[in-house]
C-alpha cells in the first residue's frame, strides 16, 4: 500500500485571500471552493484547504520541494511583491538564501503568519548532517 498525503487544513483570517496568495506565489492554478474551504491543489495528490477562522491562528510550517526553474520563478514573485524572506526558519538571516544539502532555499510568511519554505533539495539528500534548526524547534535527523 502506498500512503500519500491528500490534503491538510490551513487556518486563515481570509481563506480566499490566503489561497490566492499561495496559488499566485507558487504559480499554481487558482483555488477552488469546496464547501467552507478554498482549496489549492499543490500537486497531483495534495491540496492545502484554507478555512476561515476568527480565533487566533497558531502558525504552522509548510515546505515545498521545487525544481530549479520553479525556484527561480517563485523567488522572483516573492521579490516582485517586496516580501521579506529569510535563509533560516528563525527569521535571523533576512534577505538571504540558504544552500543546505547543495540546493537553495528560503522562508517567508503567508498572510496568516504561516511560515512557508521553498527548497530545491530534500533535507539529508546532500549527504550532510542537518545542523540547521527545524522550524518547529526540533532538529531534523538524518537516517
Amino acid at each position: 500500500m502506498t500512503i500519500r498525503l491528500n490534503h491538510t487544513i490551513v487556518a486563515a483570517y481570509d481563506n480566499e485571500a490566503a489561497a490566492r496568495f499561495l496559488s499566485e506565489i507558487l504559480g499554481l492554478p487558482s483555488f477552488c471552493r469546496l464547501g467552507p474551504f478554498a482549496a489549492v491543489q499543490v500537486s497531483t495528490d495534495t491540496s492545502l484547504d484554507f478555512v476561515q477562522v476568527s480565533d487566533e491562528i497558531t502558525p504552522q510550517h509548510y515546505a515545498f520541494l521545487v525544481d530549479e526553474d520553479e525556484f527561480d520563478q517563485i523567488f522572483a514573485r516573492v521579490q516582485e511583491r517586496g516580501l521579506i524572506y529569510w535563509a533560516d526558519p528563525h527569521r535571523q538571516k533576512s534577505g538571504q538564501l540558504n544552500n543546505w544539502d547543495g540546493g537553495r532555499g528560503f522562508y517567508f510568511d503567508d498572510p496568516g503568519g504561516h511560515l512557508l519554505e521553498i527548497i530545491t533539495r530534500p533535507y539529508g539528500s546532500g549527504g550532510t548532517a542537518s545542523d540547521h534548526p527545524h522550524p518547529l524547534g526540533r532538529r531534523r535527523l538524518r537516517n
